[in-house]
């Protein structure tokens, strides 16, 4: 009997070996099971949360917001060229190289773990789910509601069969639905799609969590989207922090960048894992990329920001910082538009 227990005990321990020994220790630690973000101390809890709900001045949104645009999509694209169409949120729809890739794609109403409260749209999605084309690749950055849209991810697996990229051990609440093709990813790590595409899974400075007892369970992060030797970068959800300079050290600079500008005041409290528009703009430069667009912001109210202050102070960050106007934009929700790489970069493909 004594035997049989000895041989359970080290068959666990190499069971939980083989779950760990791939995650770099540099953002997981291992006695307690969580992931944390390397050189962030005294991250907020639960108390400032509650000194943010007692104290928030919050400025109020409108209750509804009609889109303006209508989605244009090309009929055929380019070798050099890239259609995007930007749903809601973070949600952009990708079209590249005969593939179409949606990145983390929220259709719900409401972003909370009930339907009935919780941070509503003041404005339908650009598309709704109906409308999409066949959907190939979604990447999705974290678990956090507003990211991680489970029923919307139901319908488009269901409809479509995508392949799905995903942060360490981000793909539990995926699989107890009944979703497949999840692929998870740590940080640096990296999967082919086809013979063209290649998706790594990059740092972000943010944190997980879906209830009250998760925090922190499941890996967060960013996307490098290498295609023909184009490189779309995808930051998620993050506060700013040297990754990004770190980023372009190990990929070269940014084709087209994908920045989160809004969810931002107030600082005191979101300063850590949201980014606002004058850090976006740093980390555009970080990045050296050559054109970017914000997202993040318009579509449900997280923060206490009005609706229109991330565009009009990412327009102020780009006078301050001299950035030309089309360098940095921000698109309507529901428009399209092509983007031109220019010439072929296929020789740097396969950089690191």
């Amino acid at each position: 009997m004594k035997k049989i227990i000895i041989l359970l005990c080290i068959l666990a321990a190499s069971s939980a070996f083989t779950q760990t020994r791939y995650i770099g220790k540099d953002h997981y630690r291992v006695p307690l099971e969580k992931f944390f973000n390397p050189g962030v101390r005294n991250e907020k809890g639960f108390l400032d949360l509650a000194k943010w709900l007692v104290t928030r001045d919050q400025t109020l949104w409108p209750n509804w917001v009609e889109n303006t645009e209508k989605p244009n999509l090309p009929a055929s694209l380019e070798s050099n060229q890239m259609g995007i169409t930007f749903i809601n949120h973070s949600t952009f729809l990708i079209q590249i190289d005969g593939l179409t890739i949606l990145t983390d794609p929220v259709f719900s109403e409401r972003v909370s773990p009930v339907s009935w409260a919780g941070p509503k749209r003041v404005r339908d999605p650009g598309m709704f789910i109906h409308e999409l084309p066949k959907i190939d690749v979604i990447v999705i950055s974290h678990n956090h509601y507003d990211h991680l849209d489970i029923e919307s991810l139901k319908k488009i697996s269901k409809k479509f069969s995508p392949k799905i990229y995903m942060p360490m051990r981000a793909g539990k609440e995926l699989r107890e639905a009944g979703i497949k093709n999840i692929i998870e990813l740590d940080w640096w790590a990296s999967d082919y799609f086809g013979e063209t595409i290649k998706i790594t899974l990059a740092p972000a400075q943010h944190f997980s969590g879906r209830g009250l007892f998760d925090r922190n369970k499941s890996l967060w992060g960013s996307f490098v989207i290498r295609v023909n030797g184009y490189k779309i970068y995808f930051a998620g959800d993050t506060g700013y922090s040297n990754h990004f300079k770190e980023i372009n050290e190990r990929f070269g600079n940014m084709d087209f960048s994908l920045l989160p500008i809004g969810a931002y005041e107030p600082r005191w409290f979101m300063k850590q894992m949201h980014m606002n528009p004058s850090e976006a703009v740093r980390a555009h430069q970080d990045l050296m990329s050559r054109k970017s667009i914000g997202m993040h912001f318009g579509t449900f109210q997280l923060t206490d920001e009005g609706i229109y202050k991330p565009v009009e102070d990412l327009q102020r960050a780009k006078l301050k910082n001299k950035i030309a106007p089309n360098d940095f934009t921000v698109m309507s929700v529901g428009q399209t538009i092509i983007h031109n790489f220019g010439m072929s970069n296929i020789e740097n493909f396969n950089k690191q």
